[in-house]
């Protein structure tokens, strides 16, 4: 392990954080909250604190795989806690689990809150909760990447620990002209979404946190009565949280006019199962009361889907209340999930189509042992170290579900809260059933509940590998 790099980089993180509280900063200015100050020294600290670690440079930058495990495990854990402070010394949130627990889930942008109503909540702390999606979204090590030579040519391995999906490559020939273009990519579309919000006659508070919320597909609201928008802006919200689960590298080929390669499978697949999802809710939820007619029910139904599988968790209808067909259906969507390579959370789609891929393929060995059959995806060789890592994650996901669930079984609630709680946290969702439901929160559990659903929040966002690889003691060995 390189240590000292490690201390390095967790220095040029809190620098970043500090930077960062600028935008919950400049919202106390323009709102005359007396927060500012909070936010200011907490700032300030951040950026002494991050300016005094990074003057000790390490002669050794080479970084390996585990280096770039428990370093990402690390960051986002350190990025946390502190992220936090703002939230419990304001006495916004009370307690430190609750505040830890809001931080962890807007930085992984999972959108499960411990809140039971924004009303009284300073605007900038509600930005504060909205930016910490839009950072933790694309990634903060890749955001840092994109402006800092960390670490050589070993910036790779941090990009791979942090970035969603079973494999990441290079866009461009270096690792830190492809976490730039990224990222401004993904601050364009941000900008786009504003704007269309706008349009649609949005207030501009509510629609900078919603853009932040939506490009991170996190879900945190920052008004109290939830959605109540105009229809323009809620089908807005809807296309771009879908435009925000679809691989990034798909958008830097369509912006080279490379369609046909851009169009990939699994971006293919992503559309037709939110597709499927939309003509087939909308039918089955079509006569509930709740609806005017088909129109509003494909509004709503369109949305849903869209926050379920890209794991944004926005809800403009209670759909706790939908029929047992369709509550089904978005559970398995939540499953699911995004485009690897996007702010999506979930299994992911590639995830999906690698792991039937191998079923089908060894299937086929046990009737015909014989036959040799290299696995394909958009008509390349998948590598056997990415089916073996694809393996891997699914069992460790089992794994830490079963886990999940058998601590969250000891505060009494019932089944289907139990198990859409640990879905909608571990693949960073937000909303689940019944007594997690949209309108519902979290503050049901009991600490040590909260405390195993942050590492939900923390490994789902993570990929699973790195924060199991940081308590695993294979990891210190030397």
């Amino acid at each position: 392990m390189n240590f000292r790099m490690t201390i390095y980089i967790l220095g040029l993180l809190l620098a970043f954080e500090g930077a960062f509280m600028a935008v919950p900063t400049l919202t106390a200015a323009v709102y005359h909250e007396p927060e500012l100050m909070l936010f200011a020294v907490t700032a300030l600290l951040c950026l002494i604190a991050g300016f005094v670690i990074t003057r000790f440079k390490p002669k050794n930058k080479t970084l390996f795989a585990r280096d770039g495990f428990v370093i990402v495990a690390l960051s986002w854990i350190v990025l946390s806690l502190i992220g936090a402070l703002p939230f419990y010394i304001s006495g916004c949130i009370p307690r430190f689990v609750d505040a830890l627990f809001e931080t962890v889930s807007g930085f992984t942008t999972t959108g499960a809150s411990i809140l039971h109503t924004l009303e009284g909540m300073p605007k900038c702390m509600l930005m504060w909760r909205s930016f910490t999606h839009w950072v933790g979204g694309m990634g903060v090590l890749v955001f840092i990447m994109a402006l800092l030579p960390i670490a050589g040519g070993q910036n790779m391995y941090l990009m791979k620990a942090e970035s969603p999906g079973p494999s990441v490559s290079k866009l461009v020939p270096r690792v830190r002209k492809t976490a730039m273009l990224l990222y401004v990519i993904y601050f364009v579309m941000t900008l786009f979404e504003i704007g269309f919000l706008l349009v649609g006659g949005m207030p501009a508070f509510d629609a900078v946190n919603l853009s932040f919320a939506t490009a991170g597909t996190g879900g945190f609201s920052c008004n109290p009565d939830g959605m109540p928008y105009s229809p323009f802006c809620i089908n807005v919200i809807t296309v771009f949280m879908i435009l925000f689960g679809v691989n990034f590298s798909c958008y830097f080929l369509f912006l080279q006019r490379r369609f046909r390669e851009g169009f990939t499978e699994e971006l293919r697949l992503y559309l037709g199962i939110i597709l499927f999802a939309i003509v087939t809710i909308t039918l089955d939820v079509r006569h509930l009361p709740m609806f005017s007619g088909t129109g509003e029910a494909l509004m709503h139904s369109s949305f849903t889907v869209g926050s379920l599988i890209t794991t944004t968790g926005f809800a403009t209808v209670d759909f706790n209340l939908f029929p047992e067909y369709s509550r089904t259906l978005l559970v398995i969507l939540m499953f699911i999930g995004a485009c690897a390579g996007s702010t999506g959370g979930g299994i992911k789609v590639s995830r999906l189509i690698i792991f039937l891929k191998n079923m089908h393929n060894e299937l086929r060995i046990m009737t015909h042992p014989r036959q040799v059959k290299t696995l394909k995806m958009d008509k390349h060789p998948i590598e056997q170290d990415i089916i073996r890592s694809v393996n891997v994650y699914f069992a460790c996901y089992i794994l830490i579900y079963l886990v999940s669930m058998l601590v969250l079984s000891f505060d009494q609630l019932d089944l289907t809260t139990n198990f859409t709680a640990t879905v909608a946290t571990l693949d960073n969702i937000g909303p689940g059933l019944n007594l997690v439901g949209p309108t519902s929160n979290y503050d049901v559990f009991s600490t040590t509940s909260k405390f195993m659903l942050i590492f939900d929040m923390l490994a789902g966002r993570l990929e699973l590998f790195p924060l199991v690889l940081l308590i695993s003691p294979v990891t210190w060995k030397k």
